[in-house]
């Protein structure tokens, strides 16, 4: 640990978060959930695309709200299973497990990857940490492993992992068919920023909230962070949204912006131009209102 450091754990996103926005990820994403939503539930182009951003909207991700809306899609099926995936209605909330979850993803699996470039420097930034480190996305395991072998960051550098399996257990075991025999309403789906997934991070961090820092690109996850009590970093922005106690342009500024990170003496020696006496980044900030309900740009 370093001396004198604010910080015992740092938690970190992956997408758009340890690699840049502009990777061409995210719009590819866009058209793989329409697809599958155009497959599954057998609607125009037009119909997905305005259902994917409706769902993102309204319950956080495409798949947590087919799944509260009652659509028999189970997780597997979403993320993993590249087969056409069989219409269905949403007058039943069964989740069947899928049988080719271990085919290459139907949302993810088919993502140009490639568009990831291999980031020596990131691997470097993050062996370099010395707080708790702890991955915090709301993607599937199978799409974070791939994620990290592109950019060459070995997984082992985490000391803990929090993604969309570990958030949702009860998805995949007994549970879930236990509540889709007897009828019950479909299980919830957790996902950032919910304050079940925030809590999910902190458990994972095992520190006090104001001594764990939190870096996300999503405006909505860094206000639901701080709600919670954690020091936030927006990620990819030049502007603070509210909330957010840092701003970085990318995960490379890191240790310009935020070094205390590394303990008093590598703050010190900061120019400090950019950050406040508290350590707080002095750019503008936005609008609470903007903050929350402002969505991301995947839309997923």
């Amino acid at each position: 640990m370093a001396a004198n450091s604010p910080f015992d754990c740092v938690l970190l996103d992956l997408d758009d978060t340890l690699y840049p926005g502009n990777t061409g990820l995210g719009p590819a994403l866009k058209r793989n959930i329409d697809e599958f939503l155009q497959a599954k539930l057998g609607v125009s182009a037009e119909r997905a695309a305005a259902m994917r951003v409706e769902l993102f909207r309204t319950h956080g991700s495409s798949l947590a709200g087919l799944i509260v809306l009652g659509y028999d899609v189970h997780p597997d099926e979403y993320h993993r299973s590249a087969e056409k995936p069989t219409p269905q209605s949403n007058t039943h909330p069964i989740l069947v497990s899928s049988k080719t979850c271990r085919r290459p993803a139907y949302v993810h699996g088919r993502l140009p990857y490639d568009r990831i470039a291999a980031d020596p420097q990131l691997a470097r930034l993050l062996q370099s940490i010395p707080q708790r480190k702890v991955l915090f996305t709301n993607s599937d395991r199978a799409h974070m492993k791939r994620a990290l072998e592109r950019l060459g960051v070995d997984e082992a550098v985490f000391d803990a992992v929090v993604c969309f399996e570990t958030m949702n257990p009860h998805l995949f075991g007994e549970e879930g068919r236990r509540a889709a025999a007897a009828g019950t309403a479909p299980p919830a789906v957790v996902l950032k920023p919910a304050v079940d997934a925030i809590g999910a991070g902190l458990r994972a961090a095992g520190t006090n909230p104001r001594r764990t820092l939190f870096l996300d690109d999503s405006e909505r996850n860094i206000a639901a962070g701080k709600a919670l009590g954690l020091r936030t970093a927006l990620v990819g922005k030049r502007v603070r949204s509210k909330g957010a106690d840092y701003a970085l342009e990318s995960i490379g500024a890191l240790r310009r912006v935020i070094p205390e990170i590394w303990g008093a003496a590598a703050a010190a020696a900061g120019d400090g131009s950019e950050r406040s006496d508290h350590g707080i980044d002095k750019m503008p900030m936005r609008s609470d209102l903007d903050s929350i309900i402002q969505p991301t740009s995947i839309q997923a």
